[in-house]
């Protein structure tokens, strides 16, 4: 996966974004009451649901202790599945969308645990909900392997003081000659395909539900990462945000558009450094 492909496709990803802001209109609902509703997939031609592509949206299993189910966050079998699998599915169909016969996307998205050995096959990993991992020993010695041999890591949708320290301490696990810093927005990941210049908070749900854009007192965005003694960035980290939720929810009017382009801008830069670093 090339940057030159990526930036081939800027133009229909604009279009296809402006569509869906249009489409949602200007006016939110906060009754998240039920499932987001599904993208319509009819007018895109059938894959191979086994076929291997340039890019895979692959997710981290992990252990946790789970938290209580509810209507709005369906926990149940671990954090891990936290949005599972509408975020990753509408993702990769989102990317499908912009970048057409130029990318070859794998058939369907992954689901691996740090200690399998597949994971190596992929060079982009995402982890949700990272306040509540719980790594073995295996684990963290499994994924450290991976990012010295080149992997990335995302971490997205944790919030407030007792979630950040927590995933501090399961980063360090991994990678513990390192920190967890934020990151200027001169970094090259924030150019990597578009241009951003913000760090915008992206909103989960839970915190929509109550009017606002923060959960759990996080209520200042970062966007943050872990850089190698050679500078190359290998952890990234969107702390007090949720850009799951917004992939998720995207096709909903209820989700406030504004959000599910950003989210989506995001994870464009960081798969574009992921593949190209």
């Amino acid at each position: 996966m090339c940057k030159s492909r990526y930036r081939a496709v800027i133009p229909v990803l604009l279009i296809f974004l402006s569509l869906l802001l249009q489409a949602a209109g200007q006016q939110q609902s906060r009754s998240f009451r039920g499932d987001p509703a599904p993208i319509n997939r009819s007018h895109l031609p059938p894959i191979d649901s086994e076929r291997p592509g340039e890019f895979t949206f692959a997710r981290i299993i992990y252990e946790s202790p789970d938290p209580p189910y509810n209507e709005y966050n369906n926990w149940f079998g671990g954090a891990w599945r936290v949005d599972y699998p509408a975020a990753d599915e509408n993702f990769m169909m989102g990317i499908r969308e912009w970048a057409g016969s130029t990318l070859y996307l794998a058939g369907k998205p992954v689901q691996l645990r740090p200690t399998d050995e597949h994971l190596l096959d992929y060079p982009f990993a995402y982890i949700v909900e990272p306040g509540h991992m719980e790594l073995t020993d295996a684990d963290a010695a499994a994924l450290r392997e991976y990012l010295m041999r080149g992997g990335f890591l995302f971490l997205d949708d944790f919030h407030g003081e007792f979630e950040w320290q927590h995933a501090r301490d399961e980063i360090k696990k991994i990678v513990p000659e390192y920190e967890i810093k934020d990151l200027p927005l001169t970094h090259p990941i924030f150019h990597s395909y578009f241009d951003l210049d913000g760090v915008v908070q992206v909103p989960g749900v839970a915190a929509l539900i109550h009017g606002v854009t923060y959960e759990k007192g996080g209520v200042t965005p970062h966007y943050m990462g872990v850089q190698n003694k050679d500078g190359r960035l290998m952890i990234f980290l969107t702390r007090n945000c949720d850009l799951g939720d917004a992939w998720e929810w995207i096709n909903d009017s209820r989700y406030p558009a504004q959000y599910g382009f950003v989210a989506y801008k995001v994870g464009m830069n960081v798969i574009t450094y992921a593949m190209s670093h």
